[in-house]
């Protein structure tokens, strides 16, 4: 039965829909409301970015009104995970429906914009609906609502400070961070010497101004439709049933209608939210028949407090359980709520604040995944679950029996969860939980836990005890031996010491247990009891002075949270030159042009194009084996499967198969053998998407595995596998200098891979022309030139029948450039072959699985030193792991090689560089481009030279820094002034001595807490930035940046255009286009001089009039750069990008957990063309390369599978990650060049000065170690992420966990 589908749509007119009202008869319940806005409603503002849930690029508002309360509510949701079914009666607010540039743009969507909130802008319509959806509910939010709100958001580009910027508008708050760090704000005169009066006038500390935005008046906002309150309110209630192809979806909307449909289909999930079902659905191919969604049922959605205990509905949200929690705990008194404050407090964490509004409390509960955080707290609260089937009530105990999923403690499948029971805590009842993950928020835990200890009246003889954990078994284990084995016992150390032997006995973890960290994840289960033991033993001082023994003050460190503070930022930069005239933009913070457009999701990306009639869509079949034979492909059953139209393999491709990417050639399709895991097999083309990637699956491939496997550096090295040639440089006399230094030191550090997680997967449309052979290529890419070639060499066409269009592209970052040129070569074939469009977007774990990303890189040094810490002899060895193809990997090390001493001179240095060909995707160019993993080896050398010398390493680096007039390894003449002015500036700007003193004071004072400082110089060559080419016109043609509009790329007007990379794309573009302006301005001068007060549009005219040409083309050639890598001599640079950056954190020594408090950055830009871009750029790359030596850790299966394929997996930094601090400077321009109005591109440099964040965590936990006695060389390697911070910091817990021996078990994951 298929029953008429109203729900109402706040967006433009829609075609067939009347007033945004959207019927319809005909409902798949495997349509997801993402597909069906973008493909079927052609609502492209909405964005695909995971379809998980993870990243929060699809938001949108969804809004219920409730007949029985009379009430409205509204709340932000991730449209990939809500099944359209659900949506009966429901409002659906999207990016188009809150405003437009055709009607009028929204307050939130004028103020992200303006705020210089967008760069790519992909993420952009998500942030605005989740920021929308909050002041719907709180018109003037508190700081702490909007970063929660912004939590389930990812921006890869603007490192979040500007959207904060944004958001902070709408906010009644002071400009102040409102809390002293270490005594110290940085807005005090008196530490921060903020400049005198005279310079005031030329400096700037705003980028937009507040004054100009439109007022946010919440009586203007849409209404909730009328008839869908008439509908609620007078419909009879009846269940609803949508039938599809392969499923049935039944929607009951009372009691009675969901017991009868649970005992028709006992086996079918209740399904609320689709949080947990829809992801098994999607990425574990887990399939349902029937699922029943229950609607409105108010016995499922209640709340009761009661003298004993609080019942709460199955069917509430996390976030209404959320805010009925801290109603109860305003209300009851303290000693009844420590169950529910240790709820609360894991509840602000879990997951994005989409998910908490989907999600239920009783699908939650029932999923029971073994990660859960709110079970491992259930479980020891003595909870009950209130069950209800057709044959009647039962109550199960929420314990270990039920979390086992043991028959006898389970659900029967045909009953329902309809509420849980919680029992208020009593007097000396004590209860608390704990979490650790990759990231603070929005994380699956590595491991969770819950505890609870109940006292005699007034003792501290333990008379209950629970003890659970999540994350370290199949499901929630209870340690439910030792803790009966510890009742009776005192509540002091001898206690507690045998409690962790108990439990590590109890709770075991096997070396090859699923998730990896085995020995991390151990030490957490005792370092979560300690700080359960600190806390108890804290509030029974509290109530019983004299009884209980004191907690020692260095201790109580423990038990704080760590800092927190409400964000804020200082940014400075020159003023323009008042001569400029008043409309010249140039060194003004111009807004980006297509800032609107992304705030309103009209900003049309490449999967945003309309269908184009007779459209196909291609899905690839990728290699499942790291290194094998390919025996036989089955191709018949795909074949056979309705939509398909054909599967083009190698065999189709034969001649053409393979193009020369640099300097070797790389196939496009494999038939005989793959050598990594993610090699294209070949490809499926389907009538739809969904048909394509159905029959993808089908394909079925045999293999043969082969030897060697190569994942690791090191396997490449012992196998002697690399890529020629091996890269060297040399300067000075190396072996001579070892001879005659104080000291020398060898060391090594592990730097891992990153994902480029641009927002927008790799996307491209192909349609055919349809006369001559022409074909129209639409790609997201930085290469339009490349595209062109190999989809020309591909179809055996001279390239000029083949047009590559980029509009915009969603991100990049280097991942969009020979990977997609081999797949835009594929459907562009495959579209040539059928004379029929054909589309292709990947998947968000296709994407990371094919593409590759940062090198991996292995980095040894030797280093000869003097007793004041001047390095005279470093000899150094540099290892990228390349992958399977060569790609990019040679060109990655050397440019690593070229920057790899950073901002010192080194008198006498030698490093070569290999590029170890192994069994993985091949990895490529990334932000930065070998200088992040090759500087970050530099840095960690100091840092050790700097220990063994006794220094602090800030001494170290400015000892052996570069000194003014200089030359670099490659005999580079360099001037090293901004230099050495950044590094004194962030030097004065962060207070670095007086915060150094509140460091070792904060440190001497805390034994499991500590703070670390770094301040890490920076020197970036450019001559392979931002550009702001609108500004350039504005600026050469005197015209009002009103007045000009860009096109996208397109080698139809722009033939043989540069790769937009390595930080030049406002050299070469910007240059180019100021040649073209000069050359119209030479053509118009006779006309402007005959009438110098005309307009644009009467000088236009009279040219036109006088047949001149208003067209011109401008070239720029590039720099002139050359590199003998024979002689190791050259000039391959133009100019040098200088900066540094300060950066302070805190540690847990517990559990692993940072925080950074706060960064100065300075910067040398030049002369700014737009301090608001520019300054966006250092942010994104900070904010980028904190994640790459933080937090962004791939994780790779013992056989080469990437087991990282998303947001859920993969934590790039979140709003949570940023610093509480974050100051930045621009150097004024001191010196000019021939550059682009003495500008410098910025888009990578910044990336480097992320690293002050591993260097600060390394002052901290060497802080640890020193206290703890351990004074040997300290090993890190990068990402610094909890697991490796918590294992540094040896104690007796590290110590007190079993160790498994190597080679007695095969790891679940290997180490790139």
């Amino acid at each position: 039965m298929c029953g008429h589908w109203p729900w109402k749509h706040r967006g433009s007119w829609l075609p067939g829909a009347e007033d945004g009202k959207v019927i319809e008869k005909n409902v798949d319940p495997e349509t997801m409301l993402l597909p069906y806005l973008r493909k079927k409603l052609r609502l492209t503002g909405t964005k695909y970015g995971c379809g998980t849930g993870g990243c929060g690029a699809c938001t949108v508002m969804i809004s219920r009104y409730n007949p029985t309360i009379k009430r409205i509510s509204h709340h932000a949701a991730n449209a990939c995970l809500i099944p359209i079914c659900s949506l009966y009666g429901a409002a659906v607010t999207t990016i188009e429906g809150i405003g437009s540039t055709k009607t009028r743009i929204h307050p939130v969507q004028e103020r992200i914009a303006k705020c210089h909130g967008t760069q790519c802008g992909f993420c952009t319509p998500g942030m605005v609906m989740s920021i929308y959806t909050l002041l719907r509910n709180h018109p003037e939010p508190s700081l702490e609502q909007l970063t929660d709100a912004l939590g389930g958001n990812l921006c890869r580009c603007t490192g979040y400070r500007p959207i904060i910027d944004a958001c902070k508008t709408f906010c009644k708050t002071s400009g102040c961070c409102q809390s002293r760090e270490n005594g110290v704000c940085y807005l005090d005169q008196e530490i921060n010497e903020l400049p005198e009066l005279e310079e005031v006038n030329k400096i700037s500390l705003k980028l937009f101004s507040e004054e100009e935005f439109l007022p946010l008046d919440p009586t203007q906002e849409l209404i909730f439709p009328p008839e869908l309150m008439i509908m609620a309110e007078k419909q009879p209630q009846r269940t609803r049933i949508f039938g599809g192809d392969r499923m049935t979806w039944i929607s009951p909307t009372t009691l009675t209608a969901l017991l009868e449909a649970k005992f028709k289909y006992p086996q079918a999930p209740v399904v609320m939210g689709n949080t947990s079902v829809g992801p098994e659905m999607k990425l574990k191919g887990v399939f349902h028949p029937v699922i029943i969604s229950p609607d409105g049922i108010e016995e499922l959605n209640f709340a009761n407090c009661s003298h004993n205990e609080l019942t709460l509905g199955a069917g509430l949200s996390l976030t209404q359980v959320k805010y009925i929690l801290g109603e109860v705990i305003q209300n009851l008194p303290e000693e009844k709520t420590r169950m529910y404050r240790a709820l609360l407090k894991h509840l602000r964490t879990l997951a994005g604040s989409q998910i908490r509004n989907m999600a239920s409390l009783g699908g939650h509960i029932v999923s029971r995944h073994l990660d859960s955080d709110l079970n491992p707290l259930l479980a020891v609260g003595n909870c009950t679950l209130n069950l209800l089937s057709k044959k009647g009530k039962r109550q199960v105990p929420l314990n270990e029996e039920f979390l086992r999923r043991s028959p006898s403690a389970d659900l029967k499948p045909e009953e329902i969860l309809i509420s849980v029971k919680i029992p208020h805590s009593r007097k000396w009842e004590f209860v608390s939980g704990f979490r650790q993950a990759q990231r603070q928020q929005n994380a699956l835990a590595v491991v969770n836990s819950g505890m609870r200890v109940f006292f005699g009246e007034g003792g501290d003889i333990i008379r209950e005890l629970s003890i659970s954990y999540g994350g370290v078994g199949p499901t929630t284990v209870c340690a439910k031996n030792s803790c009966r084995k510890l009742i009776g016992r005192p509540w002091n150390e001898e206690m507690l010491d045998v409690a962790c032997r108990l439990v590590l006995d109890e709770v075991t973890l096997p070396g090859s247990a699923p998730g990896g960290r085995v020995e991390f994840k151990r030490t957490l289960i005792v370092s979560f009891l300690f700080k359960f033991y600190l806390e108890v033993l804290q509030i029974l001082k509290r109530m019983d002075p004299v009884r209980s023994p004191g907690l020692a003050d260095k201790y109580e460190s423990a038990l704080e949270d760590l800092h927190s503070g409400h964000h804020c930022s200082t940014l400075k930069y020159e003023n323009v030159d008042s001569k400029n005239l008043p409309q010249d933009p140039i060194g003004q913070p111009i807004m980006h042009l297509s800032g609107i457009k992304h705030a309103t999701g009209e900003a049309i990306y490449c999967d945003d194009m309309p269908t184009v009639d007779q459209e196909l869509f291609l899905s690839f079949v990728t290699s499942s084996r790291a290194h094998a034979k390919i025996v036989s492909i089955d191709l018949s059953e795909a074949l056979s499967l309705p939509g398909v139209v054909d599967i083009v393999t190698e065999e189709h491709l034969r001649g053409v198969n393979s193009f020369c990417i640099l300097s070797e050639p790389e196939k496009l399709l494999r038939t005989e053998e793959v050598s990594c895991v993610g090699q294209l097999v070949c490809a499926v083309i389907a009538e739809s998407e969904v048909q394509a990637k159905q029959a993808a699956k089908r394909v079925k491939v045999v293999y043969q595995d082969l030897q060697p496997l190569i994942l690791t550096i090191e396997e490449a090295i012992q196998h002697n596998s690399f890529f020629e040639p091996e890269r060297k440089l040399e300067y000075g006399n190396v072996d001579e200098a070892f001879k005659v230094v104080d000291h020398i030191l060898e060391g090594e550090i592990h730097i891992g891979g990153q994902e480029h997680f641009y927002m927008e997967t790799q996307s491209m449309l192909v349609v055919p022309k349809g006369e001559d052979q022409e074909i129209d290529v639409y790609v997201s890419t930085q290469f339009p030139k490349y595209i062109q070639d190999i989809v020309a060499s591909t179809l055996k066409l001279p390239a000029n029948k083949v047009m590559c269009h980029v509009k915009r592209v969603g991100g990049a970052f280097g991942g969009k450039t020979y990977k997609t040129g081999i797949m835009a070569a594929i459907t562009a074939f495959a579209a040539n072959k059928h004379g029929r469009a054909v589309r292709c977007i990947l998947e968000r774990g296709e994407d990371m699985l094919i593409t590759g990303g940062r090198h991996p890189y292995l980095g040894k040094y030797k280093a000869g030193f003097m007793n004041d810490g001047r390095i005279l002899a470093l000899d150094m060895q540099h290892y990228s792991n390349g992958g399977a193809s060569l790609d990019e990997s040679l060109l990655v090390i050397e440019m690593g090689l070229l920057k790899m001493e950073n901002a010192y001179k080194f008198p006498n240095l030698r490093c070569r560089a290999w590029a170890c060909r192994t069994n993985l995707p091949s990895n490529t160019a990334l932000r930065g481009f070998g200088f992040p993993q090759a500087g970050l080896i530099t840095e960690s050398c100091i840092t050790e030279v700097a220990a063994r010398c006794g220094l602090a390493p800030e001494k170290v680096r400015m000892i052996n820094m570069y000194k003014e007039i200089d030359q670099t390894p490659y005999k580079q003449e360099i001037n090293a002034k901004n230099l050495i002015q950044c590094w004194k500036e962030c030097m004065d700007m962060s207070s670095y001595s007086l915060r150094k003193a509140a460091v070792e004071k904060f440190n001497s004072e805390n034994y499991w807490k500590k703070k670390g400082l770094a301040v890490v110089p920076l020197k970036f060559p450019v001559g392979l930035g931002s550009v702001a080419a609108g500004q350039v016109v504005s600026h050469e043609l005197r015209m009002p940046i009103s007045n000009i509009h860009l096109r996208g790329t397109s080698t139809e007007t722009v033939p043989n255009t540069n790769i937009s990379g390595g930080s030049v794309v406002a050299d070469l573009n910007g240059l180019a286009v100021k040649d073209a302006c000069q050359t119209l301005l030479k053509r118009l001068e006779p006309i402007i001089s005959k009438n110098p007060q005309g307009t644009w549009k009467d000088w236009a005219q009279a040219a036109f009039d006088e047949s001149i040409s208003l067209s011109a083309t401008g070239y720029f050639r590039g720099y002139e750069s050359n590199m003998s890598w024979e002689t190791g001599e050259g000039h391959p640079f133009e100019y040098f990008v200088y900066g540094a950056a300060c950066s302070e954190v805190e540690i847990d020594c517990l559990t692993g957990a940072h925080k950074n408090i706060r960064t100065d950055v300075v910067m040398d830009v030049g002369c700014s063309i737009n301090p608001a871009l520019d300054i966006g750029q250092i942010e994104g790359a900070f904010i980028q390369g904190m994640g790459l030596y933080t937090i962004e850790e791939l994780h790779y299966s013992p056989q080469g599978v990437l087991y990282t394929r998303g947001p859920n997996q993969y934590k790039i930094p979140a709003i949570c990650d940023i610093p509480t601090e974050l100051h930045i400077s621009l150097l004024p321009p001191s010196q000019s060049s021939n550059t682009l109005y003495s500008s410098k591109g910025l888009g990578e440099s910044g990336i480097f000065l992320g690293c002050s964040m591993f260097f600060a965590i390394h002052d901290a936990v060497n802080a640890a170690r020193q206290e703890r006695g351990l004074f040997g060389p300290l090993k890190l390697n990068s990402p610094l992420t909890p697991e490796k911070i918590r294992m540094a910091c040896e104690d007796k817990f590290t110590k007190m966990i079993p160790k498994d021996k190597p080679g007695s078990y095969v790891p679940w994951n290997v180490p790139i």
